[in-house]
């Protein structure tokens, strides 16, 4: 098998591959109109998130038999095409789902200890102690939105905190040892955070809005590493101002990749963006929840682990 790959990953990822079998080709420069000039000469397409994996494009793939992801979302191939297609679609939540897990509970230990906002305060010569009391986890109610490998891993680090932890999904009977499922009203009831961990899909596409959150009983914290297209920034930044959401920590936001650096290099700073990096009760990170030097590794074993139980046989 002829596989192209498109992103640069851990070498493990061509290596596994070419143990396999499959001949590796490499294409990290070129635009998305010359690759598909030549794409209908490989079996494999190994991607993370360079470019849309469109119907246009797939149909000149014509002898593609599958696509690896190297990370846990599908929101750039066109799913429904590749599907119609046989072109099997090989994601890697499994990779990189522990390193997410860790990173959700580390911005959520870091909001209710202040630390980032201690650790400014001394480094510009002020020592306030009563103004950085924290909060504790334990006696708590942790709220997760999406129970599948994301939100498992969440809930797995949870344990050992003397917390609640309560899921919702519109899957059921997801629960666990580690959660309890429970019904959106319940769900709205209860929690004291909310934690995000759904994919991109029309569903959840400005899923967490004003009418959302006002559905909330008690303020509450929110983390989201999930997708930031899944968030409404405004309404967001009203309920932070208006305290219905305590604090947020966010891995994704609806401004990425060349559309953020844009908004720094034009110096036209969304006003709702500039909230979010002027106040101390929220917490911004690069879209590096899942990205960790074991996750790297993690992400290409998973996909090399799919793609051998996919094609080849056990003596492969």
């Amino acid at each position: 098998m002829k596989v192209l790959h498109l992103d640069t990953n851990h070498e493990l990822l061509a290596s596994g591959l070419e143990a396999l079998g499959c001949e590796n080709h490499f294409n990290y420069t070129d635009s998305k109109d010359v690759i598909e000039k030549i794409v209908h000469e490989f079996d494999g397409l190994i991607i993370r998130s360079r470019f849309v994996i469109d119907e246009n494009f797939l149909s000149k793939a014509t002898h593609l038999k599958f696509i690896g992801r190297v990370g846990a979302g599908l929101e750039n191939i066109d799913v429904d095409f590749a599907k119609k297609n046989n072109i099997q679609l090989l994601n890697a939540p499994e990779g990189n789902r522990n390193a997410v897990g860790e990173h959700a509970l580390g911005m959520l230990l870091s909001l209710f200890n202040k630390l980032n906002k201690g650790h400014n305060e001394i480094c510009n010569g002020k020592w306030d102690r009563e103004g950085n009391r924290g909060l504790e986890i334990e006696g708590k109610t942790i709220g997760v939105i999406g129970y599948g490998n994301m939100g498992k891993a969440f809930s797995k680090k949870l344990i050992g905190f003397d917390c609640e932890v309560l899921c919702y999904d519109i899957v059921g009977g997801v629960g666990d040892d580690n959660a309890r499922q429970v019904g959106i009203l319940e769900f709205q009831k209860k929690v004291d955070v909310v934690s995000l961990h759904t994919p991109q899909t029309p569903e959840t596409m400005g899923m967490i809005n004003t009418d959302f959150i006002n559905e909330f009983q008690k303020p509450f914290w929110f983390i989201n590493t999930a997708r930031g297209k899944s968030v409404v920034t405004a309404d967001l930044v009203a309920a932070l101002k208006s305290r219905k959401i305590l604090g947020a920590g966010l891995d994704v936001l609806e401004y990425e990749k060349s559309s953020f650096e844009n908004m720094f290099d034009g110096g036209n700073l969304p006003d709702a963006f500039q909230y979010l990096m002027d106040v101390n009760n929220v917490i911004l990170s690069p879209h590096v929840a899942g990205w960790t030097v074991e996750s790297k590794e993690k992400l290409a074993q998973t996909i090399v682990a799919k793609v051998a139980a996919n094609f080849f046989n056990s003596e492969s």
